[in-house]
């Protein structure tokens, strides 16, 4: 079973406060195709303006570091069809994670759950947000896992321009996939997950279909 954990993108959305909405637009509409290819030939050609962090989306290193890998760059091997646990931290808004919960975790998908993405279009989701510490995050790469999701609007906390979350996973390659949603759909183990980007040159963030294989 396939379980989707992707946020819906449409015309005029907010993700992220101050990030520019989407567009969503058409450069060939139907009428126009018949026109082209004759009475009841028609095609759609849609035209998206889109900053690239929308929806539910992944960051890899060059978001970061001007020397780190793009998404072009980025394996498939670190998103997609991984091994996956899920860590219930509903209720917490600075969230610890320890060293003994990574044990054997190398190779894995570690995602956050808190169910902030409830709030998901609303001015809530933009309030208290839960995030991770640095000390989660350096137990996180010492664990080696592949890549660490969140269903929440930053996976740092945002009430400073530190982001030493960020800074951390992605200084050592780790993926980090932002406002994933439906993680309650989820086993706590035993399911692999995806979240793959397009491969797009110099550009460290971008929207992806996360999901589940159950």
């Amino acid at each position: 079973m396939l379980i989707d954990l992707s946020h819906r993108i449409t015309d005029g959305m907010i993700t992220y406060p101050g990030l520019p909405a989407p567009v969503i637009g058409t450069h060939l509409s139907r009428e126009a195709a018949e026109e082209l290819y004759g009475p009841g030939i028609t095609f759609h050609i849609g035209l998206l303006t889109l900053c690239t962090n929308t929806g539910t989306y992944i960051d890899v290193p060059f978001h970061r570091y001007a020397d780190g890998h793009d998404l072009a760059d980025l394996a498939l091997e670190q998103v997609a069809g991984l091994p996956t646990v899920v860590l219930d931290r509903r209720g917490i808004e600075t969230i610890e994670i320890t060293p003994d919960e990574l044990e054997g975790l190398a190779g894995h998908a570690v995602l956050v759950r808190t169910d902030h993405s409830q709030h998901f279009g609303t001015d809530r989701y933009f309030e208290a947000h839960p995030h991770l510490t640095a000390a989660s995050a350096e137990a996180l790469v010492a664990a080696d896992v592949s890549c660490v999701g969140i269903d929440s609007l930053n996976i740092d906390g945002t009430k400073t321009g530190e982001r030493p979350v960020h800074s951390i996973l992605l200084r050592a390659g780790i993926p980090i996939v932002e406002h994933l949603t439906n993680l309650a759909a989820l086993p706590g183990k035993g399911f692999e997950f995806t979240a793959v980007p397009p491969k797009i040159e110099a550009t460290g963030t971008f929207t992806v279909r996360a999901f589940a294989a159950v």
